[in-house]
């Protein structure tokens, strides 16, 4: 069974940076394609970034474009997501995904989850 712990989640202000990783064990790692999604307070989970299993497509919501960076590391088994320039509005719990095949916005497609991390980002 494919395992996920994502880390690198915590307390910011607006305007500063952080990265999150997530490291999958037990799974064939470069088979899949990475999404991150977040969830934040009373709203439903959302896409936030994909990319394939060879970083030749990356795919972002609207809301991250040119603030986020989605990247992996195939011989380390880690799918990072930097996050420059936060706002209030990036306040969620960050889960990363695991999927075969082709990036997806839709976090229907996907196969594994990690538990999430918390970003909060303060004014």
């Amino acid at each position: 069974q494919v395992h996920m712990v994502e880390a690198g989640g915590g307390l910011v202000q607006t305007g500063d940076s952080l990265t999150l990783s997530c490291e999958v064990f037990r799974g064939t790692f470069r088979a899949y394609t990475m999404g991150w999604f977040r969830q934040a307070p009373g709203k439903e989970r959302e896409f936030v970034s994909t990319i394939s299993w060879d970083s030749g497509l990356k795919y972002y919501a609207d809301s991250v474009k040119g603030r986020f960076t989605i990247s992996r590391e195939n011989g380390a088994n880690v799918v990072r997501l930097q996050m420059d320039s936060l706002n209030v509005e990036d306040t969620a719990v960050y889960y990363c995904a695991a999927r075969r095949g082709g990036p997806s916005r839709h976090q229907q497609d996907y196969d594994y989850w990690g538990q999430g991390t918390q970003v909060t980002v303060s004014s």
